[in-house]
């Protein structure tokens, strides 16, 4: 007998629900940049202890990002069931470390206000609860995500998959943008007094480092969280 697949009840998607899976991306992304950016301030002692403890912080919090995101991003690509509820407590996450890294800049006298950075976060807040409401239950994200994963891969094998991934496609994007950088240099007669060419090119290489990465990792999940095909009886 021929299987039925019946779609959840409920008011049907608009295809609103995957905003939150493109925030995803950008967050996670965000969060590889500031690794990159802040990797060369460890270890430099010439900062305020405060400082250096919001770095430390900040390089903590990017790595559990990216991660918690890979794994977020196998059950959006397999339609989980899942996704939902799982998307919310890692975005109310976010929003908790934005919160009180924000409380932490503007209590501590070492840091000075900016109002910039303050309405980034307002911002980055606003779009975390957007995507909270539009993954609420009975607003159409259960008829996209409705997969009950009866094949899928445990997690650990999603975690070492993502895990490779990161690591081949930054080493991949870190050669190409690093040789990108030195025939961009060469062919626009790039000055390389006190090694502007080579940091031009340092500079395209951790570009391609962090677009690698982030890429390699979304990839591999994609690929071991793929669904398969059903089987006809």
């Amino acid at each position: 007998m021929a299987s039925i697949n019946q779609q959840p009840a409920g008011r049907p998607d608009s295809g609103l629900s995957f905003i939150p899976v493109a925030w995803l991306l950008i967050v996670m992304a965000l969060s590889a940049y500031g690794l990159i950016s802040s990797w060369r301030l460890i270890g430099d002692f010439n900062l305020p202890e405060s400082v250096l403890f919001l770095i430390y912080g900040g390089l903590t919090g990017g790595v559990v990002t990216i991660l918690w995101g890979l794994y977020l991003l196998g059950l959006a690509f397999n339609r989980s069931a899942r996704f939902p509820r799982h998307y919310t407590i890692w975005q109310v996450a976010i929003i908790l470390w934005l919160v009180a890294r924000q409380a932490y800049t503007l209590l501590v006298p070492d840091f000075v206000f900016s109002a910039e950075a303050l309405g980034f976060t307002v911002a980055e807040i606003a779009i975390g609860l957007l995507c909270i409401y539009l993954l609420r239950r009975g607003g159409g994200a259960d008829t996209v995500y409705a997969n009950p994963e009866a094949e899928r891969p445990p997690l650990l094998v999603s975690l070492v998959a993502a895990l490779l991934g990161i690591i081949l496609g930054g080493a991949i994007g870190a050669c190409i943008g690093f040789l990108a950088g030195s025939l961009i240099a060469d062919a626009t007669h790039m000055s390389c007094f006190e090694g502007a060419c080579g940091f031009f090119a340092v500079f395209i290489g951790l570009g391609g480092l962090i677009t690698g990465a982030v890429g390699g990792g979304i990839f591999a999940i994609w690929r071991v969280n793929r669904r398969k095909p059903a089987r006809s009886a």
